[in-house]
């Protein structure tokens, strides 16, 4: 029933291999095992819990870390073979006993074709065991009921009414449940060794009733260490309530009103633009003379305090309440398993949660972080909190890091000596601040000192125009001698026929950008949806840029991935536009629960091209990889 089995290393050297049915040959777009090792093991992109898809085939694998080796399983995907997780287990256990030394040797090739026959073995006995349930299966007698065991356990109170159903012993083709798994050992070493084929390297030992009962472990207790509640971040400092005084049935602040007075003896003035709209944060000149924003303000890591925690044992055990505070439990010089890491990577999982990261991305970053500890071994106590660290940093910075280029201003350069205006249209839903962060671009666009056209597409909400002529109006103020414009039609019409005249007025006015703004809508409201596919269909922008909240977690996920879909189903076209980077607004207000970020970024794959942290216009900042991975990572 498989196609194929493989073990190769982490170097794609493929060290044994038995073909059922032939595969695609290596190399080729269609072979699984290459885009298994392309797609999920390099580009780490997500699976689902039943491995991975490709074609017509299901590909199962595993990681032994101790040798760095991968075992790959492949069978067509619509089989239900219910051995294949104990066939790879095995499959793993019984290569690494036999070649352990064999791989560490890496100064000569060896021969592992002695293998085949063991394989062999093991993947008979399971097929048998599985056709044998397949014919045994029938409905189950009342006497074997949870029913039946209530019943008589009320008629005979003092007897244990389990005992007088229970078998007195299992045998490789009959194994116990799962209630009676710790008697029994590892069925799995049970059937290995029925098979004559030995047991796994680094088993449970004991006699084949079960292991002694001696004390528990520190942090064995899963209830305990995922009962724990992650540290918070501290809460801001409760500012004073502003003084207020009362003239008649008016209430007005303590500070002088000065600013407040609109008379005509400062009409004068009505031009100047005040120095709080600008900001403080201005960038930086580049050697060309071009303008940067500038970076996000970087968080130091907490490096320091883990040395302090992983120094002091007295210290780890009153402070075991951080995210990474089980691993200071385990034991030293242990070889991870997977049991073992199972109750502290539901912690991290809540962790990552808290952080507001989506629980589909902390899903993905637990199974990854899991995959690359299992089997290791560490030497040192105080070098456990750092290891998870250490594994779980490459893999956040993995999806963080844009895979496309960010740099606008070269792509608007190449439009402007194509003779032609580049357009960048802005998306998303009510309220995240589209119009305030296409101003904030906007400001950046004319400190290069380029011409830029806002086109108002947001025909429906009411202020939506008044809101953006506002902004070019400051915008103006700040930059005199600049060009900057707004295209407007009114309300009511229709946001992609403005979107097109706004492009075509632009190209024979000689602008070099065209900003679209389009109306706020939620992910399901399926009209307006169709109406922002047509607009893109239509006009074609150059970049679609997704303005999305960082105070978001899983709706993070909801909204990209509805987005996307429907500018896929409704654009008509075979080739479909998607969105192309994202601006991360109120990226000031969350702290260090910074999960939106990696959400989105894991989503589309696209990149953030900013993130808003203010209501001025020169608060747009470059993302910071290092201070999101820092702050992630902080308790």
């Amino acid at each position: 029933m498989l196609d194929n089995v493989t073990v190769l290393t982490r170097g794609g050297i493929v060290l044994w291999s038995k073909a059922f049915s032939q595969l695609a040959p290596q190399g080729s777009q269609n072979n699984p095992i290459d885009h298994l090792l392309r797609n999920v093991l390099i580009q780490e992109q997500p699976t689902s819990a039943d491995g991975y898809s490709k074609d017509s085939y299901q590909v199962k694998w595993a990681f032994a870390n101790e040798l760095g080796l991968i075992f790959v399983i492949v069978y067509q995907k619509i089989l239900q073979l219910a051995y294949v997780e104990d066939l790879l287990e095995g499959f793993k256990r019984l290569f690494c006993v036999a070649y352990e030394a064999q791989i560490a040797d890496a100064s000569v090739l060896h021969d592992y074709s002695g293998f085949e026959k063991k394989f062999d073995t093991l993947l008979g006995a399971l097929e048998a065991e599985d056709s044998q349930k397949q014919k045994t299966k029938a409905p189950r007698q009342f006497k074997d009921t949870k029913g039946f065991q209530n019943t008589l356990a009320a008629q005979n109170p003092g007897s244990n009414a389990s005992s007088a159903t229970s078998s007195p012993g299992s045998s490789f083709g009959d194994l116990t449940d799962a209630g009676s798994v710790g008697q029994n050992g590892d069925k799995l070493d049970e059937k290995l060794q029925a098979l004559g084929l030995g047991s796994r390297r680094g088993g449970k030992g004991g006699k084949p009733g079960g292991r002694k009962a001696g004390p528990k472990r520190m942090g064995s207790n899963v209830s305990n260490a995922s009962g724990t509640s992650v540290e918070g971040s501290p809460l801001p400092t409760a500012t004073g309530k502003v003084l207020r005084s009362w003239d008649g049935h008016m209430a007005t602040s303590a500070a002088p009103s000065g600013s407040l007075d609109y008379s005509d003896s400062k009409l004068e003035d009505a031009g100047a633009v005040p120095q709080e709209m600008i900001g403080t944060g201005m960038g930086q000149r580049t050697r060309d003379g071009l303008y940067d924003a500038s970076e996000m303000d970087a968080r130091e890591s907490d490096d320091s305090e883990d040395e302090d925690d992983a120094g002091s044992t007295t210290a780890t055990t009153t402070r075991g309440g951080g995210i990474f505070g089980f691993f200071q439990n385990l034991t030293a010089s242990k070889v991870l398993t997977r049991e073992d890491l199972e109750p502290v990577m539901a912690k991290m999982r809540e962790h990552m949660i808290n952080k507001n990261v989506a629980s589909d991305v902390a899903d993905h970053l637990c199974k990854s972080v899991t995959d690359s500890l299992v089997g290791q071994k560490l030497g040192k106590f105080s070098s456990l909190l750092k290891t998870i660290k250490t594994n779980l940093e490459p893999h956040i910075r993995k999806i963080l890091t844009p895979r496309t280029s960010t740099d606008l201003l070269r792509d608007i350069f190449a439009a402007q000596s194509a003779n032609r205006p580049y357009t960048i249209t802005f998306v998303g839903v009510n309220g995240v601040g589209k119009s305030t962060n296409l101003s904030k671009i906007c400001f950046w666009l004319l400190q290069n000192n380029l011409k830029v056209l806002i086109a108002a597409c947001d025909t429906f909400r009411s202020g939506a125009v008044e809101q953006l002529r506002v902004h070019v109006r400051n915008l103006g103020a700040i930059h005199p001698g600049s060009t900057v414009q707004l295209f407007d039609r009114g309300y009511g019409k229709d946001p992609a026929g403005i979107a097109k005249d706004a492009i075509t007025f632009a190209a024979k006015e000689g602008f070099d950008v065209v900003l679209v703004d389009t109306a706020g809508r939620m992910q399901d409201n399926e009209p307006l949806m169709r109406a922002l596919a047509k607009l893109v269909t239509t006009n074609d922008p150059d970049k679609i840029i997704f303005v999305g909240e960082a105070l978001v977690g899983n709706e993070a996920v909801d909204q990209l991935t509805k987005f996307n879909q429907a500018l896929k189903d409704f654009s008509g076209v075979r080739v479909p536009r998607q969105i192309d980077g994202i601006v991360l607004s109120k990226f000031d207000t969350v702290d260090d629960k910074v999960g939106a970020a990696l959400s989105m970024t894991y989503t589309t794959g696209q990149p953030i091209l900013f993130v808003g942290t203010g209501q001025t216009y020169t608060d747009l900042r470059k993302m910071n990889v290092r201070s999101i991975v820092n702050s992630l990572l902080a308790k």
